[in-house]
């Protein structure tokens, strides 16, 4: 009776180890730990996780806060001072409205992640990249896009050093860098050339135009502050 007791636990064949059905089952009331109990607790979990939208949405709601789409709704936005009005997704980014439905391309849609620069415009006095703005959040401020630079067939001052210092090859780059450096001179009217290589740290140039880019700057900064700023 003993042996047949310990040969119920545990029996060594041919050098292998067999653990009985008796004690698996109590291994795992000892865990208290199953696969079952595992995906039992996803489930649940992914339940909770799927009400929190809605608590959120029911908590703005409750605070007095707008909620908007996921339809189509109304934005206005003050492009190179006039206004468009709009129906428009509240998803949709401020450089796919520029190109998509204003026409206004010069903003390039290069990363489309906020790494490279191309798509930067001047909102509300700072340069932004327009591809990580919501259209609607930009409603109320200014906005300036490299087609609103020149004025009466002149070219802005930054715009005449790009051409000068030959700062540009391919061009996807280029008017992302021009109204870096169009804010960037705004608000550091007398730049060193240290100054330049961080402010516009944060746009690429794939061809490697950085000299030129960065003397253009120099030079517009000597134009803007001698009084002859378009």
């Amino acid at each position: 009776c003993q042996r047949r007791n310990w040969l119920n636990f545990i029996s060594f064949r041919k050098g292998r180890c067999l653990v009985s059905k008796t004690e698996t089952e109590g291994n795992k009331k000892r865990r208290g730990f199953s696969r079952r109990s595992f995906l039992q607790g996803i489930g649940i979990g992914g339940g909770a996780v799927g009400t929190v939208p809605s608590g959120l949405l029911a908590k703005q709601a409750a605070a007095g806060a707008a909620v908007v789409g996921p339809g189509p709704v109304r934005v206005s936005l003050r492009i190179n001072g006039k206004v468009h009005n709009l129906n428009i997704e509240p998803r949709v980014t401020l450089l796919d409205v520029l190109r998509n439905h204003l026409d206004l391309t010069g903003a390039k849609k290069v990363c489309d992640r906020t790494t490279c620069g191309a798509c930067t415009v001047i909102l509300g006095g700072r340069p932004v990249y327009a591809c990580s703005v919501l259209a609607i959040e930009a409603q109320g401020q200014d906005i300036q896009t490299v087609e609103g630079l020149s004025s009466g067939g002149k070219l802005h001052p930054v715009q005449a050093a790009f051409v000068e210092n030959d700062a540009q090859q391919c061009g996807f780059c280029t008017p992302g860098f021009v109204m870096a450096a169009k804010a960037f001179i705004d608000r550091h009217p007398n730049p060193t050339m240290d100054d330049v290589k961080r402010g516009l740290g944060g746009n690429l140039c794939r061809c490697g135009t950085y000299i030129g880019v960065r003397q253009a700057v120099l030079d517009a900064a000597r134009e803007v502050k001698g009084g002859r700023r378009a």
